[in-house]
């Protein structure tokens, strides 16, 4: 899986919450002012080369969806982060959020609970 730019990652988050649609349809979901419809084509056609795209074709007009799930990118994200950063450790990671005050200690042992509870399931 290739890493999107910032851009790119802005339209895919686009096709994640509102599914199926056309470049019109994911301009109309855009703050104004709208960029232009070439630009986000443009963008539309890089993520289908990517492969997180796929099109189905009415006539001229072209139904773009998801291929890659929101979680599976998130999931390559993080890792991508985690290895660049953090020496490709998790606890570094959490030790930076929780030293940089950006978790709390409760927000850290809720989310130890919940692991825990995931694997006892």
């Amino acid at each position: 899986m290739q890493k999107l730019t910032k851009a790119e990652e802005e339209v895919m988050q686009l096709f994640w919450t509102h599914g199926p649609s056309t470049v019109s349809g994911i301009i109309g979901y855009m703050d104004e002012p709208h960029p232009p419809h070439s630009t986000i084509s443009s963008i539309v056609r890089i993520l289908e080369k990517k492969e997180f795209l796929d099109h189905k074709a009415y006539g001229r007009t072209y139904e773009y969806r998801p291929i890659i799930e929101k979680a599976k990118y998130s999931k390559f994200s993080v890792r991508k982060l985690v290895s660049t950063y953090f020496e490709g450790s998790m606890n570094e990671l959490v030790s930076f959020l929780v030293k940089e005050n950006d978790m709390s200690l409760k927000d850290l042992s809720e989310v130890v609970n919940k692991l825990e509870n995931e694997t006892e399931k």
